[in-house]
């Protein structure tokens, strides 16, 4: 009788086969891009995908991605022109990406990995994320006939599911994608390696070079629409910021368009207090992305992601880092509908929000672009949001936004006047993605190398970097 290996498939050894796994499921050797345990050629990763910005809008057209009208906010811009100093309140503009078919800018990074799967000859793609970008693969994988499998963090211990993440998940399955729904918790990225390994289908992650690559065409295509309409660049991009493949990927478009001048801003909800792997603390946030607690942990560390090099490194992109509260973006979304006629989702007036204030810093001639528009829906509306807030006992209240509590209250504006970008220190995100590179590394000291790609990494001279590592007691070698 012929015995029969079982495999392992117990927590400890799936992650331990994860390196194994996730190379099967991309065609992409990581290791060839390493230069020891620290720095790795960033660059030449990005490279690896083998398409030219043309090729990519060009696969991305086939689909129907991309081309999304850039609109004028004439009613919001008169508006800030009313809060502002004489002679200041910039012209804002919104890209409006919920013109995608799937109804958000994720279209653009799964049109070129479903577009990869299918290259490679993999049957389906697969994966993990509670927002827009299950629904953005889906969409994609049923053009171009391959399955698809989307793993979602929904409910907590209690079996609540959030109603932004639901309406996300009966999007995936309208467009026929399979939706494995779990609890909060350490098992998302251990189910999405067995998927992966048991189906043999395509990492689809919003971290791999193809996904960063199809965002790279929103901020060239931005720099070409705000050029033709305005003959200049723009002065000021407004990026919601979560993982950070958006603020890459846009500034990098930006960047190949010869937007040398134009400041890259990301903005995300502050949820601080809130951590995103409580059981107890999930149901008590309003915001599924767009929010520090993806936006801060993600910049200081972004190879926490689900493969082994991550492609979104924002912190090498951003010019500057601003919070808003939860109340100012439900405010500044019914604003959108109410001055300009257009509904849209959460994630994209996170950065509105932020835009109302930062455009009233700017003179009437510059020019300031929010960078993203998203779908709206019944689990995504202000109604819907505030309703499961209440109850999961956060007090919902008009008044002064600074007063807001993550997690306990949500203050909405009295007036327009109230709204404000807070600013978030990148020098103190800088430290924190220096001292995380060296521990997660296990390196006692470092070279020359590692000096030069933390410069990179951080977009600092080595000065900064040295102090830095001297003040972590990290010795610098010859």
């Amino acid at each position: 009788m012929t015995s029969r290996t079982v495999k392992d498939d117990s927590y400890e050894a799936v992650m331990q086969r994860r390196n194994e796994i996730l190379a099967d499921a991309l065609g992409l050797d990581y290791s060839r891009f390493a230069d020891g345990p620290l720095a790795f050629d960033y660059e030449g990763m990005m490279q690896e995908t083998g398409y030219s910005l043309d090729e990519v809008r060009s696969i991305q057209r086939e689909t129907g991605v991309g081309d999304t009208p850039l609109l004028e906010l004439r009613n919001v811009t008169r508006l800030v022109r009313q809060l502002a100093p004489a002679g200041k309140g910039a012209r804002i503009f919104i890209k409006d990406e919920a013109a995608n078919p799937s109804g958000s800018f994720k279209a653009r990074r799964a049109a070129l990995s479903v577009y990869q799967a299918e290259k490679q000859g993999y049957e389906g793609v697969i994966a993990a994320t509670s927002g827009n970008y299950g629904a953005a693969v889906a969409s994609q994988a049923c053009m171009r006939g391959l399955k698809c499998i989307i793993v979602q963090e929904l409910f907590d211990s209690r079996m609540v599911g959030q109603p932004e993440i639901m309406e996300k998940g009966r999007k995936c399955e309208a467009y026929g994608a399979e939706v494995v729904q779990l609890t909060v918790g350490p098992e998302l990225f251990y189910v999405n390696l067995k998927l992966l390994e048991d189906t043999g289908f395509f990492n689809a992650s919003l971290y791999t070079p193809y996904g960063i690559a199809g965002i790279e065409t929103l901020g060239y295509e931005l720099a070409e629409q705000v050029r033709k309409r305005c003959g200049r660049a723009p002065d000021m991009v407004v990026v919601t910021h979560a993982g950070g493949g958006n603020v890459t990927g846009t500034a990098r478009g930006l960047r190949k368009a010869g937007c040398a001048g134009t400041r890259v801003v990301g903005a995300s909800v502050d949820l601080s207090g809130l951590h995103m792997a409580s059981d107890e603390d999930f149901n008590r946030k309003s915001f599924t992305t767009g929010h520090t607690g993806f936006g801060v942990p993600f910049a200081t560390w972004p190879d926490r992601a689900d493969v082994p090099r991550n492609a979104a490194r924002a912190l090498r992109y951003l010019d500057r880092y601003v919070l808003v509260e939860q109340g100012e973006v439900f405010y500044i979304t019914e604003v959108l509908a109410a001055l300009e006629g257009l509904e849209r989702g959460p994630a994209g007036n996170t950065s509105l929000a932020a835009a109302v204030s930062l455009a009233q810093e700017l003179d009437e001639d510059q020019v300031l672009v929010v960078q993203e528009t998203e779908y709206t829906g019944a689990g995504k509306h202000p109604t819907a949001q505030l309703t499961f807030a209440r109850e999961n006992g956060v007090e919902v209240r008009r008044g002064d936004p600074d007063e807001n509590e993550p997690g306990e209250c949500i203050v909405i504006p009295e007036t327009p006047g109230q709204i404000k970008a807070r600013e978030f220190s990148l020098d103190r995100m800088r430290r924190s993605l220096i001292r995380n590179a060296v521990q997660q590394s296990g390196m006692e000291e470092v070279g020359q190398r590692e000096v030069s790609f933390l410069c990179e990494e951080t977009s600092q001279d080595r000065d900064f970097v040295l102090k830095v590592l001297e003040e972590l007691d990290v010795p610098v070698i010859s």
